[in-house]
């Protein structure tokens, strides 16, 4: 696992940097931790390290003693995130139609007979046709799961784009439903799915959120209600431009089954990062 590889070498988690668009690259102080010496030939000493690394692309040294470290595949932190958080507990219920896209609800209104016509901050979206967007498999719970008093720094209604907490919950019952929605779709998931797969600009924009997991776990001050908010933004979008499901006629693939594994892990994340801060995830929406 990549991050466990560069904490083992650094002593603690290096924080991603850059939008990860094109490099993956991660930022460490480590070498200004406890050095006597000057921090560049510490920073030289990891760096021999970190280059002997499987997946260390480039390691370049500042005169200031940071470390700026590129990894050749980025797609690996779905790995750390799977093998670090067990899954959830699961649940069935209506999930509308395996691909089809679905909307959130407008304010004070039913998911199931209000097409969404709002404006997305996560780009366009079709209207809402089904019966709501369903939680994991084997999870029953109902829309107000995560209601009164445990909505945490965000209130439970208006349940539209406009409230960072609905689009938080939205997100983690969306990514547990696309689990069912493969399966139906015959999308094959295991741990041979290769992660250099997930390449594309939407896939490395989740990727670079989910990379800040273990530096703000470690953090004073980790900033979790935000954290989640860019997390469920770049996860939205992801779904609406990368999408995880095969589409009409198009067989299901390689990539489709990366993607789904990367939104396991985001619903792993989410999951935890809500529990932080004293919410109950929605089983259902």
């Amino acid at each position: 696992m990549i991050m466990e590889a560069l904490r083992g070498v650094l002593g603690a988690p290096p924080v991603p940097r850059g939008s990860w668009t094109r490099e993956a690259r991660f930022v460490s102080t480590a070498a200004l931790r406890g050095t006597a010496g000057p921090a560049a030939e510490a920073a030289e000493r990891l760096a021999v390290r970190l280059r002997a690394l499987p997946g260390v692309r480039r390691v370049d040294v500042r005169p200031n003693g940071f470390l700026v470290i590129e990894i050749a595949t980025p797609g690996q932190i779905v790995d750390d995130i799977l093998a670090t958080y067990a899954p959830g507990p699961r649940g069935a219920g209506d999930a509308g139609r395996p691909g089809e896209g679905t909307r959130p609800p407008q304010a004070g209104r039913s998911s199931e007979t209000t097409p969404f016509t709002g404006r997305s901050p996560y780009g366009p979206r079709r209207a809402h046709t089904g019966a709501g967007d369903d939680g994991p498999p084997g999870e029953t719970g109902n829309e107000t799961a995560a209601g009164e008093g445990t909505a945490g720094p965000w209130p439970d209604f208006p349940r539209t784009w406009d409230n960072p907490g609905f689009a938080i919950r939205y997100a983690y019952v969306r990514a547990g439903a696309v689990q069912r929605w493969a399966r139906d779709l015959g999308v094959s998931v295991g741990a041979a799915v290769r992660p250099g797969l997930l390449d594309g600009p939407h896939d490395r924009a989740v990727l670079r959120v989910l990379a800040e997991l273990p530096s703000r776990r470690e953090s004073r001050d980790p900033g979790w209600a935000a954290y989640l908010e860019r997390l469920a933004e770049a996860y939205h979008t992801a779904f609406e431009h990368a999408s995880p499901l095969p589409k009409g006629d198009e067989p299901p693939s390689e990539t489709h089954a990366a993607r789904v594994r990367m939104a396991e892990a985001v619903r792993r994340v989410l999951e935890a990062g809500l529990a932080e801060l004293g919410v109950a995830p929605p089983g259902k929406i």
